[in-house]
């Protein structure tokens, strides 16, 4: 077994493998957007409603070291026609727990699945995350309805 070299009492480089905790990390692939449930907003010709809704236990895992990630998210919509239905909200957020995926990228991903299953006139998905080695952070992403915004794949 080769050490690293030492100088001063401190191991500059070692040429042991890297050792790993082996883990099951899934890609986005695996997020799919069929278990939301779709409802019709009867209230659409009469006024516009804002809708918050947060998942305050969301979580995902970093894509470089497999560790959690916590957060919470928060999706603010005006609907169009559509609303969803809570319940399978939550079904389509737990597919993210074993999921390596930054967290611009989660609420990016987010945003795109429900303004699309939604077609919202407004909707902006945050992100507010724990600490993770001394730092914070918020991510938010916004799509406006027919004013140009495209959705990216």
């Amino acid at each position: 077994m080769q050490q690293g070299l030492r100088k001063a009492g401190v191991t500059l480089m070692s040429n042991q493998p890297e050792k790993r905790v082996k883990n099951n990390i899934k890609t986005l692939n695996t997020v799919k957007i069929d278990v939301l449930k779709i409802i019709d907003y009867k209230y659409n010709k009469v006024r516009d409603i804002d809708i918050t809704i947060q998942q305050p236990e969301f979580t995902s895992v970093c894509p470089m070291t497999g560790l959690p990630d916590f957060g919470c998210i928060i999706i603010r919509y005006i609907p169009n026609n559509k609303i969803v239905e809570l319940k399978s909200l939550k079904f389509y957020m737990l597919q993210y727990r074993n999921v390596g995926i930054f967290y611009e990228h989660v609420v990016n991903n987010i945003l795109n699945d429900l303004a699309k299953a939604l077609d919202p006139k407004w909707m902006e998905v945050s992100g507010n995350f724990t600490a993770r080695g001394g730092i914070t952070t918020k991510v938010t992403v916004e799509y406006n309805g027919g004013n140009g915004n495209t959705l990216a794949i």
